[in-house]
């Protein structure tokens, strides 16, 4: 007797992806039909801009070669696009441009397999936002420094990563055997 459980939840997971790409379609289609020509604001374009990126970057886990590079480029042009206008109209310390960049970085990091692009991007809003903390208000003070925070503890994590990886490669450089000079 088979065990047609595997059958089962492998056709359920199929099912799950399917509607998932079905509900990621709508999401970006109504973003480039009506939500990011609609709004003029800096903040709200930038923030429909993100969130488009953030959608590619969500396919990009699901899909594989030609298709993961497309889409992987796609998230890439959204999220230079909201970068650029995060850059000139939004001051550094704004919650929307701080998670963009939190966002832009983890898909350097995670998607892109680019730590140092991904620590860069990170460790520079971080440092031009923390010039700039003491004019915040309350509220985006809050805001502002929890994803300042998430930054950072990124960059400890990547920087540990990157070291780790470094170490490693020095030890698979290593001679093997006998070290002591003879």
């Amino acid at each position: 007797m088979k065990n047609k459980r595997p059958k089962k939840g492998q056709k359920h997971n199929e099912k799950s992806k399917e509607i998932t790409h079905k509900n990621i379609g709508t999401y970006l289609k109504l973003f480039d039909s009506h939500l990011i020509p609609s709004v003029a604001l800096g903040d709200s374009k930038v923030f429909y801009l993100k969130m488009k990126g953030y959608y590619h970057r969500y396919l990009t886990e699901f899909k594989s070669g030609a298709e993961r590079k497309d889409v992987a480029e796609s998230t890439l042009t959204a999220y230079k696009s909201a970068q650029d206008i995060a850059n000139t109209e939004l001051p550094p310390t704004h919650p929307i441009g701080l998670g963009l960049a939190l966002n832009f970085s983890v898909f350097y990091y995670d998607i892109l397999d680019s730590p140092d692009r991904a620590c860069g991007l990170a460790k520079q809003t971080f440092d031009e936002a923390i010039a700039e903390l003491n004019t915040l208000g309350e509220k985006s003070y809050k805001d502002s420094t929890l994803i300042m925070k998430l930054l950072r503890d990124n960059l400890t994590l990547w920087t540990s990563d990157v070291q780790d990886d470094g170490a490693d490669e020095i030890k698979e450089a290593a001679p093997k055997g006998n070290d002591e000079p003879q």
